[in-house]
C-alpha cells in the first residue's frame, strides 16, 4: 500500500508543489486548505488522480482524516504581509489552534508531522546570518506580531508536543522562497516587483533599499523539505539559500530581466520589516546534505516566465479579490 500523507496549506504555493512532489515519489496525498490564500488552480491538474484527495477545510477546527497516516505536513497559514496583515485574527488561530489540532491527529494516527515555521521567528535579528540557535528579535505587539507569534508558539507547542507524547515532530525555518504559483499582487517582493514590470509600473523599495533578503527557489526548498521530514532531527533548521542581495540591487535585476525602463520609487519602510535576511545552512548541509542548487538568474527566469503567462485579468486583479469572499467574521 502506498504511504499516506496529509498536507495543509495544499492549494498554496508552497503546499501545492509539496504535493506534487509527494505524488511523483507515489505516495497518496490528501490535501486541505480553507481556500483563504490558496487556489485551487494550483493543483487542479491532481484531481484526475487515483492518489490525490482535497479537503476544503480550516484546520483550526476539528481536524479527521479517515484512515491511517504516515506523515502529515503542516503548511496552512497566510504567509505573505499583505494577507496576515488583513486577517489577522485567523493568522494567529491557524498558527495555535490549527497546529494543536493536528499534532494532536499526529499523536492519534502515529504519524510523523513536519510543521512549516519561517524566518520571521528571528524577527529584525540582531545576529547575522541568521543560526538556529539565535532566538530572534520580535516585536510581540507589532503589526507582524501576528505572523511571528504564531509561528514561534507553533514550534513551542510542537516540542512540547515531541518532548511530552513521543510524537515524531520536524521543524523546518523557511526563509524566502519563489517559483511559479506565487500570487501575482500577494505583497511578497518578487510578484510585486515583477507584476509592476509587466504592467509598466514603476518599481515600490521600501526604506532606503539597503535591507537584504536571500531568496530560495522552490524545486531546491521542496527539496530541503522533503530531505527534513525523512531525516532524524528533531529540532529546527533553517532551509534556505544563502545568496544575499539588497532589495535595491534585487529591483535593478528585475528592471533588466524583464528589459522595462521603469524608475525605483522609494516609499517609507513598514513598521518592523527585517532589515537583513540571510540563512545559516550548515546544519542543513550537514544533517541533510541538502544546499541550493538553483541560482536566482535561472530561478528568476523561470519565475519570470510563469508570471507572463498569466492573463491580463490576473496581471490587474486587485490584491485581495481572490480571498475576501472567504473571509468570515
Amino acid at each position: 500500500m502506498k504511504k499516506r500523507v496529509l498536507i495543509t496549506g495544499a492549494a498554496g504555493f508552497l503546499g501545492s508543489h509539496l504535493c506534487d512532489r509527494f505524488i511523483k515519489e507515489d505516495y497518496h496525498v490528501i490535501g486541505m486548505d480553507n481556500l483563504i490564500t490558496g487556489d485551487l488552480k494550483n493543483i487542479e491538474h491532481l484531481f484526475k488522480l487515483e492518489q490525490f484527495e482535497f479537503y476544503n477545510h480550516d484546520v483550526s477546527k476539528f481536524v479527521h482524516v479517515s484512515g491511517g497516516l504516515d506523515y502529515i505536513l503542516h503548511f496552512a497559514s497566510p504567509a505573505s504581509p499583505i494577507d496576515y496583515l488583513k486577517i489577522p485574527i485567523q493568522t494567529l488561530k491557524v498558527g495555535s489552534l490549527g497546529t494543536h489540532n493536528l499534532l494532536g491527529l499526529a499523536k492519534e494516527k502515529k504519524a510523523r508531522i513536519m510543521i512549516a515555521s519561517t524566518s520571521e521567528v528571528y524577527g529584525d535579528p540582531l545576529v547575522h546570518p541568521q543560526t538556529e540557535d539565535y532566538y530572534g528579535n520580535v516585536n510581540t505587539i507589532g503589526p507582524r506580531g501576528v505572523y511571528d507569534e504564531a509561528k514561534r508558539f507553533q514550534e513551542s507547542i510542537t516540542m512540547a508536543y515531541h518532548r511530552f507524547h513521543g510524537v515524531e515532530t520536524r521543524i523546518a525555518r523557511i526563509f524566502n522562497t519563489y517559483g511559479p504559483r506565487m500570487r501575482l499582487n500577494d505583497g511578497r517582493v518578487i510578484p510585486a516587483f515583477i507584476g509592476q514590470a509587466l504592467r509598466g509600473e514603476d518599481l515600490t523599495v521600501f526604506g532606503d533599499g539597503s535591507q537584504t533578503r536571500s531568496f530560495c527557489y522552490v524545486d531546491d526548498e521542496v527539496e530541503g523539505l522533503y530531505r527534513l521530514l525523512l531525516s532524524d532531527y528533531v529540532e529546527p533548521v533553517n532551509i534556505g539559500n544563502p545568496d544575499e542581495i539588497s532589495i535595491l540591487d534585487f529591483a535593478k535585476e528585475i528592471i533588466k530581466l524583464t528589459n522595462s525602463d521603469q524608475k525605483i520609487v522609494l516609499k517609507p519602510l513598514p513598521k518592523d520589516d527585517p532589515m537583513q535576511r540571510q540563512p545559516n545552512i550548515d546544519k542543513a548541509k550537514k544533517i541533510l546534505g541538502w544546499e541550493p542548487k538553483v541560482s536566482r538568474a535561472e530561478g528568476m527566469k523561470k519565475t519570470y516566465d510563469y508570471f507572463k503567462s498569466l492573463s491580463k485579468e490576473e496581471l490587474y486583479r486587485s490584491e485581495h479579490k481572490d480571498f475576501k469572499k472567504h473571509i468570515k467574521k
